[in-house]
């Protein structure tokens, strides 16, 4: 089976240190392979770990889009956590 797009929702949720690495590292290697991969997570720092792009939404709408370098920048944010907080207060 070899899928052009996954989706996934919270893929770390209770899940062990150990299995973490690995779904990361699956995750990882699946992009390295063309796969595009849409990942649904409140943990802004696994966003900022995996993605080359990311979507905030809050309230139901779309906030702010773009690389995360690219985000940080605009923003003068060090993390996406900060950002998050600052557009949504």
């Amino acid at each position: 089976h070899s899928p052009e797009v996954i989706v996934i929702d919270e893929p770390m949720v209770g899940l062990d240190p150990k299995s973490v690495h690995l779904v990361k590292r699956i995750l990882k290697e699946k992009s390295k392979e063309g796969v595009t991969i849409f990942l649904s997570t409140h943990t802004l720092s696994l966003a900022e770990e995996l993605a080359d792009r990311v979507g905030i939404i809050h309230k139901g709408r779309l906030i702010a889009e773009g690389s995360v370098e690219d985000l940080k920048e605009i923003s003068k944010m060090n993390n996406l956590t900060d950002l998050f907080l600052e557009l949504t207060q």
